[in-house]
């Protein structure tokens, strides 16, 4: 075995949240597509299980494994730009900081994407990351193509031409078909997003929800339990040029409030919890309209540093609305103390057998908890409304769901279970989270 995947013995995996540990085997860094395929090829003659892991940014056990942990960090940076075609591959450990970096030094865009950009490409499309977008999609939407490790040690390439049947699952995988190595997206030239936030009240925000949806190409907003006070963010195409927040301003908004001054608030929540309704009140007061313009990576995204639990869940565009008002009304009829936002995002239905927004317009609702806060309570009540609805989990995000309820809510379930028996019908790639959610 090369250097690059020397195993380490007995080390020990937490995710981002702390909320997920696993001891694997042995951990190995592939530094070449062939080390990748020895690393599945001795897990199968070791009889260990095999999953790659990216940053870690999943919320459940979906890379964990007591078998070999495959880190990619090393499969890193654009492997080939196509300007003909409009796409870019890219080797599946690049973080999406450095992928949105390299891009924009060549001139080039993904059309939308999340709010987080610390993932691996590979980790965050595999579990269905998205934004929010009336007509662009989730970054799985987004691919042209992938290449993967299967069971059996071959680099499967897989596009809507080439393996299509294997692309179509494969895109959001769930790293239960194999180990990706690179993913091809579709880029079009740079360009600026005009981005305008401004506060507004949860009965105003929720009865024109549509219209805002209608109205611009990116529309999300935060709802703070315990008050009627909600912030927007609408994003729209613009000319330019860029005029991004002055200095200052950032640094209040995007490292004071949204960080320092959030993470102090929310230490004092965890300690004194009744004080949090007050810091609700004071916190989504203390926000103002601000509009900016910029390239879309330094709009769609922001830093994330104070750490939480989520739990999200994509329901029928419809029903959103309804949803939230039923959560906001368990929440006020609570003892629940309730310290982060809750986030709502839309996407544009789309042909990914297990995508969150799979043949159906789709919106997202997202809670969170502060990092070491007990969240069963909440995201508990907040589960029983969603699935109520018709909801289907975030693959990477807490939730209780199981395979009977998810091959309800997915029409394509049956095609990519399988898809998998074919591909690994000896679980090479599996974990406890994939037989709970895909079963046997």
């Amino acid at each position: 075995m090369g250097t690059a995947t020397a195993a380490r013995y007995g080390a020990s995996w937490r995710n981002w949240a702390g909320n997920i540990t696993a001891s694997p085997a042995r951990v190995v860094a592939p530094a070449s597509v062939g080390e990748v395929q020895e690393a599945v090829r001795r897990a199968a003659e070791d009889g260990l299980r095999v999953k790659a892991v990216g940053t870690g940014h999943s919320f459940t056990a979906a890379a964990a494994t007591d078998g070999v942990m495959v880190r990619p960090q090393a499969l890193t940076g654009i492997l080939g730009v196509d300007r003909a075609a409009g796409t870019v591959t890219v080797a599946a450990g690049t973080a999406l900081k450095d992928l949105n970096r390299a891009l924009a030094a060549e001139g080039l865009s993904l059309a939308n994407m999340g709010d987080i950009m610390e993932q691996t490409v590979s980790g965050a499309v595999s579990t269905g990351t998205h934004g929010t977008g009336r007509d662009s999609a989730s970054l799985a939407a987004q691919l042209r193509g992938l290449e993967m490790v299967t069971a059996d040690g071959r680099l499967l390439a897989c596009s809507e031409k080439e393996n299509p049947e294997v692309f179509a699952a494969a895109r959001v995988g769930l790293g239960a078909l194999g180990i990706t190595t690179a993913l091809t997206f579709a880029v079009e030239p740079l360009f600026h997003l005009t981005a305008r936030e401004e506060p507004m009240r949860f009965d105003r925000v929720t009865a024109e929800f549509d219209e805002h949806v209608a109205e611009n190409e990116h529309f999300e907003f935060y709802w703070f339990p315990h008050t009627g006070n909600c912030n927007t963010k609408r994003n729209n195409r613009s000319q330019g040029p860029a005029a991004p927040p002055g200095p200052v301003s950032a640094w209040i908004e995007d490292e004071l409030l949204s960080n320092g001054v959030f993470q102090a608030a929310n230490s004092l929540g965890r300690a004194v919890p009744a004080a949090i309704p007050a810091i609700a009140r004071v916190a989504s007061r203390a926000l103002s309209a601000r509009t900016y313009t910029d390239i879309p990576y330094k709009v769609f995204t922001s830093p994330r540093r104070v750490r939480f639990v989520e739990m999200e869940y994509a329901l029928p565009r419809e029903h959103a609305v309804g949803a939230l008002r039923e959560l906001k009304a368990a929440v006020d009829r609570s003892r629940l103390r309730i310290s982060f936002p809750v986030e709502v995002r839309t996407a544009p239905a789309d042909d990914i057998a297990l995508s969150t927004a799979e043949g159906r317009e789709t919106a997202y609702i997202a809670v969170h908890m502060y990092r070491g806060t007990p969240y069963q309570a909440y995201f508990t009540a907040a589960e029983r409304i969603f699935t109520a609805h018709g909801g289907r989990p975030h693959w990477g995000k807490v939730h209780t769901r199981g395979a009977e309820y998810l091959a309800a809510a997915y029409p394509r379930f049956g095609e990519f279970t399988a898809l998998r028996d074919r591909l690994d019908p000896d679980r090479l790639f599996g974990n406890d989270y994939l037989r709970r959610v895909l079963g046997g």
